[in-house]
């Protein structure tokens, strides 16, 4: 086990934050979380955080994960004192990180998002771990499925994962897994890309249109330039930023900004 005191840093608000949906809350400030092939239990008191894992899976994976190197108070500062709106925001959601999530796991998540609400989305993707997923144990004796591969979901048809609960976006998902799989969209390619280019060439995957890009590249690809407009967000915009949101005094963390927004507006 593994015990940092963190700022800025709430278990509680990241799992409520809409950007992962293999957490869990299991009461008493306990949560477990799935991440691709890896399963972690957390604690969390106040700033006191306990992660139930080896001193080298927390620092060659977990600390990246969750952003811990990264100093949210830069961000919270950079608010404009005269935006009582986002200053609201940003103390409903201080605690909120940008995670680095995986890339394919992302792309398949956030086609599955698309008007969907949480709760679907945690059982949609629940169900095609357990079906296309590999099975294991963790040391505690739990056990949980690791998120599909490329090639796993890419062998499935749109029959298969309509089977799933996944509806119409079964067939984004089918196109999409072939596509990457076929090597015609190279994922290492756009982990590699700047911002606008990385969204352009998500774009071009069956599904993904702006919003969806703009998550994925938020959420796995931590461009924090990245600004999703749900319908959530659209309505902010509507009424506190008639004008737009100024864009140019948080470039480089419109990201999480959006993200602090987003968490005020669904919780308030």
């Amino acid at each position: 086990m593994i015990t940092v005191e963190l700022e800025h840093f709430s278990l509680d608000k990241i799992c409520d934050s809409g950007q992962c949906f293999r957490m869990k809350k299991l009461g008493d400030g306990h949560f477990s979380m799935v991440a691709g092939d890896q399963y972690l239990e957390m604690h969390q008191e106040n700033g006191v955080v306990d992660f139930y894992c080896s001193q080298e899976e927390f620092v060659c994976y977990w600390v990246r994960y969750f952003d811990l190197d990264t100093d949210y108070e830069v961000y919270i500062n950079a608010a404009n004192p005269r935006d009582k709106y986002l200053n609201a925001a940003i103390k409903a959601g201080d605690g909120i990180r940008i995670l680095r999530q995986d890339l394919w796991e992302m792309i398949v998540t956030f086609l599955i998002s698309q008007q969907n609400n949480i709760k679907r989305i945690r059982k949609c993707i629940e169900r095609i771990c357990r079906t296309y997923g590999e099975r294991k144990v963790s040391p505690e004796g739990v056990e949980y499925y690791t998120f599909p591969t490329t090639e796993a979901l890419s062998q499935a048809t749109e029959e298969d994962l309509r089977g799933c609960g996944l509806g119409y976006r079964a067939k984004y998902i089918a196109v999409t897994a072939r596509t990457i799989a076929s090597g015609e969209i190279s994922l290492e390619k756009i982990y590699d890309m700047r911002y606008h280019r990385a969204k352009k060439e998500l774009m071009k995957l069956c599904g993904v249109g702006e919003k969806v890009a703009e998550c994925i590249c938020l959420f796995a690809l931590h461009h924090m330039d990245a600004f999703p407009v749900d319908t959530h967000i659209r309505q902010v915009m509507d009424v506190h930023y008639k004008r737009g949101f100024p864009n140019r005094r948080y470039k480089g963390m419109r990201g999480i900004m959006q993200q602090y927004i987003f968490y005020y507006d669904l919780y308030s």
